[in-house]
């Protein structure tokens, strides 16, 4: 778990209601944004969901045999479903450097160091936001997705890591509107799948992702 106080670790059970989740994480960025509650990391699993980024393309719905909801993060359509660890991060940047591209390199970073213990050699992609590595046929393929929104300053959204979803539920959509390039999983790479093993390595991975947050804001002062 990240050893800071002013952040909540939460882990949540089961499936979780793609839109009760997005409505209690808006909630409590409002929260965070004026100093009545803690950041949060919420890691958890939706049902089978399309969700549709600000900049989604109706004809990248290619068959939408899920519920389709708007999520209000940047992008275009992403899937979530059982076997994807996703991340919520609702934390304060006005005191991490009030830096969103820096943000978005660190989940990077953090994912791609918490694959790492898994087994899986995943990277980042020129002009391709998301995490990557090369599949069986040897192929870059996405494995992870990263889609974040920033209101005064608090995050939200966050990262979604393939595991052990169904991954014929993505030919629903264009995944993030890169039509070219395979999803994988881990469990298609053979490597370990289950979400405990990836919990850890992200909680062992976690101070240096904030590290790297606190290194803008201390240069800046």
């Amino acid at each position: 778990m990240i050893d800071d106080d002013s952040i909540e670790w939460r882990v949540t059970p089961g499936l979780t209601d793609y839109a009760l989740a997005l409505a209690e994480m808006e909630a409590r960025a409002a929260a965070v944004a004026i100093g009545q509650a803690r950041e949060l990391v919420w890691l958890l699993e939706h049902p089978p969901v399309y969700t549709a980024g600000t900049s989604a393309d109706p004809a990248e719905l290619l068959d939408p045999r899920f519920p389709v909801v708007a999520a209000g993060r940047g992008g275009r359509y992403t899937y979530h479903g059982p076997g994807q660890r996703v991340g919520y991060l609702v934390l304060d940047l006005g005191k991490r450097g009030r830096d969103v591209r820096c943000f978005v390199h660190g989940v990077e970073g953090w994912v791609i160091a918490a694959l790492g213990e898994l087994g899986i050699t995943a990277f980042r992609a020129p002009g391709r936001i998301g995490i990557w590595t090369v599949d069986a046929a040897g192929r870059e393929a996405k494995i992870g997705a990263i889609g974040v929104r920033v209101r005064r300053w608090v995050t939200m959204h966050g990262f979604s890591v393939n595991l052990s979803p169904d991954l014929s539920h993505f030919g629903g959509i264009v995944p993030c509107g890169l039509s070219e390039h395979p999803v994988t999983s881990a469990l298609a790479l053979g490597a370990v799948h289950d979400r405990e093993t990836f919990d850890a390595a992200l909680a062992l991975s976690g101070c240096a992702f904030l590290k790297s947050l606190s290194c803008v804001r201390e240069i800046e002062t």
